[in-house]
């Protein structure tokens, strides 16, 4: 394990039932759940197999065995596994959920060859692989497990998007010169979240980690959208609920367009394998 896949461990595993309640929280958070639940349900088959990996506390991992689908959720934070398991138990879907493995997205030897009918990795986990050679492992494995035909989603944190949203709610991003650039540069940051570690992609370095592979790329979206401020969403969303919803039809129909992946605070690709 190296230095930054243990300042993730140490982040997560501290902030497991805020990273439970994150997607729901308001609607600035919910827009990512929402926006990606729109693309699951357009893409996914109609019933299978599905791997949750990095699935944290079990988000999506609950939401898709309520919809009828059986699930495996992997995550490298044991106390993220304890607690889905909770959930798991408290919504009564053991039947649906076949597994709970602790494991890394840079290996999934626990799995063989194309052994799920579509494959998650949502919510960032590959934004904490390092280095670069190691996230594209982690792309190949992901891969890997699916079955020929099988689409999988990758959602990662923007760089252009956490730049957008500094000056509103992320100064100390900016704190020092020589991190800023290394952000702005490179996508590194070893402040996230204060003291963990995240790599931030362009819409054009996801696609590339991606480009040589053996999948037919189908689409990308911008979770959150134009919503760089999240106080001035949430208020905009309580205090004109009608010009919101008005809003939401607009982002569903513009959050594919290049600008708004880049510009977005969580970017999705959507891959088939061939």
């Amino acid at each position: 394990m190296n230095k930054e896949t243990r300042l993730t461990v140490e982040v997560y595993s501290a902030s497991v039932s805020s990273e439970w309640d994150r997607l729901t929280s308001d609607p600035y958070h919910r827009l990512e759940f929402d926006t990606t639940m729109r693309f699951l349900k357009k893409h996914l088959p109609k019933k299978g197999l599905i791997l949750d990996a990095g699935g944290g506390p079990g988000r999506y991992t609950v939401e898709l065995a309520k919809r009828g689908y059986d699930v495996v959720l992997l995550d490298l934070v044991q106390e993220h596994l304890d607690f889905a398991e909770k959930q798991i138990i408290k919504n009564k879907l053991g039947k649906r959920v076949k597994n709970i493995v602790r494991g890394s997205i840079t290996d999934l030897s626990d799995f063989k060859d194309n052994s799920f009918d579509a494959v998650l990795c949502l919510g960032g986990p590959l934004s904490h692989i390092h280095p670069e050679q190691e996230r594209k492992k982690a792309v190949s494995e992901l891969i890997r497990v699916g079955k020929g035909g099988s689409v999988i989603f990758v959602s990662v944190m923007s760089r252009y998007g956490v730049l957008a949203a500094t000056p509103a709610g992320w100064p100390h991003e900016a704190a020092s010169r020589k991190d800023l650039e290394k952000l702005v540069f490179k996508g590194e940051d070893y402040r996230w979240r204060g003291s963990g570690y995240c790599h931030f992609f362009t819409c054009n370095e996801l696609e590339q980690i991606f480009l040589s592979e053996n999948v037919d790329i189908m689409e990308k979206a911008g979770l959150e959208g134009l919503n760089i401020d999240m106080d001035t969403t949430n208020k905009f969303a309580k205090d004109h609920p009608e010009a919101w919803k008005n809003w939401l039809d607009v982002h569903y129909k513009i959050c594919t367009e290049q600008f708004v992946v880049d510009a977005s605070g969580h970017m999705l690709i959507i891959v088939r394998k061939k």
